[in-house]
């Protein structure tokens, strides 16, 4: 299925990284609706489409940062790839952590990829076109 608009949410609680994030994604070459949880309840919620979410699209990909309030990224993650009705969305760690341990434990729980975030906007701006491009330019996606 070729997309003219890629879905994304967004689970960040810093809100320096939400707006770099979506600066970034503006920036890039292909339409982009980004979607934004600040913490991992509200991930979930959104996810499962709960109050005020019911009529939001879902996402072709998630971007989850590990260290956050409410549900932790590793829980979230477990939780999204035990959901029948979530398992198939693929799962994208963005994170500072490049702690070996963080790494791991996401690939066990099934996460698409893990990014370490850089601290340079351009290098950032740099990744989240390559991410943009292949998510929405190269992977296919079933039609629901």
């Amino acid at each position: 299925m070729t997309l003219k608009t890629l879905n994304i949410l967004l689970i960040e609680d810093n809100e320096g990284d939400i707006l770099l994030t979506k600066k970034a994604f503006e920036r890039g070459s292909f339409d982009s609706q980004v979607f934004v949880a600040r913490n991992g309840k509200e991930g979930l919620d959104f996810l499962n489409k709960k109050t005020p979410f019911e009529k939001v699209p879902t996402p072709h990909i998630v971007l989850l940062d590990l260290n956050m309030p409410e549900i932790n990224g590793h829980d979230l993650l477990r939780t999204i790839k035990k959901d029948k009705q979530l398992r198939s969305i693929p799962v994208i760690i963005l994170s500072t952590s490049g702690a070996e341990s963080d790494i791991s434990t996401a690939y066990e729980l099934q996460a698409s990829s893990y990014i370490r975030k850089p601290v340079d906007f351009q290098e950032f701006a740099d990744l989240i076109q390559k991410i943009q491009e292949y998510w929405a330019n190269i992977v296919l996606y079933p039609n629901k």
